[in-house]
């Protein structure tokens, strides 16, 4: 059986964890270059694939093969030369392995950069020595502090370009944390690189001897990414119910998923939300086996002492830290897509394994990037916009805060006529407070969504 001891070697596992991390930076700063770079330096590149990226460079006229086509697989993508899709890959070194999202850097592309950091648990943030940090710069700082990515880094590209000067580098480093601090990121690492020759990509480089840091490939191989789960209170949404009423097991009642967050253990008094209803954990299922703890995010099945009724969508949470339900949802959200979110649209709110009917209330303030501003009661949002709402919802839904729990604190919009996903959505204060949180509510009409 398992014990507490299993999950203190899952935080020593880091030398063979899961790195999620996503790229981002202004267009030609060298994003797709540096992803090539790691790919093609750690081994990770298969002799087609290099190949094919020979062929597409002589095409256009290059005499090296450019790296950045590793990653830029849309055709629109290579014949302009600019990254427009989040492009996900997938390698690994013999200490961990890493799944990376190369995300555009033009601004009509933000919610793509939302999508690709969502997951991430570190952004590799590209600055362009020549050009130091700018708009573009402070936008992306901003999105990885609204999506509470723990860790930034900050890479210095094109320093071959400026002479491997220490004095630029040291410059950008301090505009760019100083900024990246006053918006709550935790931690910041400054790395001076070129991802066309490189130096400190994989490998340290001979021109910048004045720099005693790691590469970035050491520092993604070395960053603490596997956290204690027993620091964050038991979050587990019921994925499905399984009763398979056999012979052999007539009277089995499972609550199958995946735990979103925190510990469970076989014991412990839970609340099922949002009914309420309590009971106490009689037996958990691991992959056809009786554990005593399980830990996120471990996918498992839970059975209680009582006949407790629950269905898909609830949550299962200990009772000593079961958050609060509600109706009225205040979020900080980007919107994602073409058509715009209005104040009185009806909505579909996806929460974990619950999808619930919604109205959209208000529209406090919309957020503008380019200098942290608000601009109040826009009246609505459209693509790429991040803002401010107040929903209303049919159901209680049992929310934490997006800045004590990313998995169990965001949400989707949906689209009830066709399924399209509007907009992604992190509740509670995720970033700054709105500037305009006195404008007043437009009321919304309400008729056949009576809540």
């Amino acid at each position: 059986m398992s014990t507490t001891h299993d999950v203190e070697s899952v935080i020593d596992a880091g030398a063979t964890s899961l790195l999620r991390f996503a790229t981002a930076g202004s267009v030609d700063d060298g994003k797709s270059t540096l992803v090539g770079r790691l790919l093609h330096d750690s081994k990770s590149v298969l002799a087609d694939q290099l190949e094919a990226v020979e062929h597409a460079s002589r095409n256009r006229g290059q005499e090296a093969p450019d790296l950045a086509l590793l990653t830029d697989g849309l055709r629109a993508e290579r014949e302009q030369g600019i990254t427009i899709d989040v492009a996900y890959r997938y390698f690994a070194t013999p200490r961990r392995r890493f799944i990376l999202a190369d995300t555009p850097g033009h601004v009509q592309y933000t919610r793509n950069m939302v999508t690709g950091a969502s997951t991430a648990e570190l952004a590799v943030v590209l600055v362009d020595a020549r050009n130091g940090v700018v708009e573009q710069t402070r936008r992306h700082a901003a999105v990885a502090a609204l999506l509470r990515v723990p860790h930034v880094v900050l890479a210095v590209n094109k320093m071959d370009l400026v002479d491997y000067a220490e004095p630029v580098f040291a410059a950008i480093a301090e505009e760019f944390t100083t900024y990246a601090a006053s918006l709550g990121v935790p931690e910041i690492t400054a790395i001076p690189i070129s991802a066309l020759a490189g130096d400190n990509v994989v490998t340290p480089s001979a021109n910048m001897d004045w720099y005693g840091g790691p590469t970035v490939l050491e520092h993604l191989e070395t960053v603490p990414v596997v956290a204690d789960p027993s620091d964050d209170p038991g979050r587990f949404p019921v994925q499905y119910v399984i009763r398979p009423q056999t012979a052999e097991h007539p009277d089995y009642r499972g609550y199958a998923g995946q735990i979103a967050s925190g510990v469970l253990r076989v014991g412990d008094a839970v609340t099922v939300l949002p009914s309420g209803r309590t009971s106490t954990i009689e037996a958990i299922d691991a992959l056809g086996q009786a554990v005593d703890v399980a830990w996120a995010p471990q996918s498992v099945t839970v059975r209680l002492t009582d006949d407790v009724d629950i269905s898909r969508g609830d949550l299962i949470t200990p009772t000593a830290s079961a958050p609060a339900t509600s109706q009225d949802i205040e979020a900080t959200i980007c919107h994602v897509a073409d058509r715009p979110l209005t104040v009185g649209q009806r909505v579909l709110l996806k929460h974990t394994t619950r999808t619930v009917k919604a109205i959209v209330k208000e529209i406090p303030s919309r957020l503008t990037l380019d200098d942290l501003s608000q601009h109040p009661a826009p009246g609505e949002l459209v693509a790429n916009d991040i803002g401010r709402i107040k929903v209303r919802t049919a159901e209680p839904l049992a929310l934490d805060a997006y800045a004590d729990s990313r998995r169990t604190g965001s949400f989707l919009l949906i689209d009830p006529a066709d399924g399209t996903t509007l907009t992604a959505g992190m509740a509670g204060t995720a970033f700054a407070e709105a500037a305009a949180d006195a404008a007043p509510a437009t009321e919304a009409d309400d008729e056949g969504w009576d809540f």
